[in-house]
């Protein structure tokens, strides 16, 4: 009347591990791909930033001044 337990299939258990490490592979790519994007830009985009900046606030700063002067 019992039935006999059921054997676990082992090739089941390291399918899954396989699917998992591979998809933890794949996500570690990703971030480490990810993160050197956003470290490369951060240091090729900021001089250019940085001196647009510059000239803006230059331009400002020159704009400004003789105004100032001439007010006094």
């Amino acid at each position: 009347m019992n039935k006999p337990p059921r054997k676990k299939n082992p090739t089941f258990g390291i399918a899954v591990f396989i699917v998992v490490a591979i998809l933890v592979v794949i996500a570690t790519l990703f971030y480490n791909a990810i993160r050197e994007k956003h470290e490369f830009e951060s240091q090729h985009a900021a001089p250019s930033i940085t001196s647009d900046a510059a000239v803006a606030a230059a331009t400002a700063a020159t704009a400004v001044t003789p105004a100032s002067g001439a007010a006094r």
